[in-house]
């Protein structure tokens, strides 16, 4: 089943059991990935948008609510950042699981010894092979630091 089917079976299930809140993120996801398959066409690609790119717009989404829940806390709005909190986990959902500290490490060495890095110039062969393995699993704002020390 693709990613694109899980989340519209979602969608349906959460209309009928009348979870509200849960139907208005799937929602959103929906309008995003449409969205996306519309800026395709007219970049003049076929048929609709992959897995692979919806797992990144799901983790692009996830990042924009950590940063508006980050800043409704700064504000005192508590209750806006929860509705954030609990957007973050709905769409969490239908994420690969995010790779531990250990894996992260594991997969950072093999993606330096694929690349055949030796210097923190090629820090960007190492990331575009974690990128290609690894979209979804891995906080990339995380692990380019990780990935700079290991290289020096």
């Amino acid at each position: 089943m693709t990613l694109r089917d899980r989340l519209q079976l979602a969608m349906k299930d959460a209309m009928r059991a009348r979870e509200v809140e849960r139907l208005s993120t799937l929602r959103l996801i929906n309008a995003a990935i449409k969205d996306r398959d519309i800026a395709q066409r007219g970049e003049g690609g076929e048929g609709g948008v992959s897995d692979t790119e919806i797992t990144a717009i799901l983790s692009k989404m996830v990042k924009q609510r950590q940063e508006s829940a980050r800043i409704y806390e700064e504000g005192a709005r508590l209750e806006l950042a929860e509705k954030e909190l609990n957007e973050i986990k709905v769409i969490e959902e239908f994420l690969p699981r995010q790779l531990s500290e250990d894996e992260a490490d594991a997969a950072i060495a093999a993606a330096i010894a694929d690349a055949g890095a030796s210097s923190i110039r090629d820090m960007g062969k190492v990331m575009a092979v974690l990128k290609g393995k690894y979209t979804g699993q891995m906080d990339f704002g995380a692990v380019g630091p990780r990935v700079k020390d290991m290289l020096v």
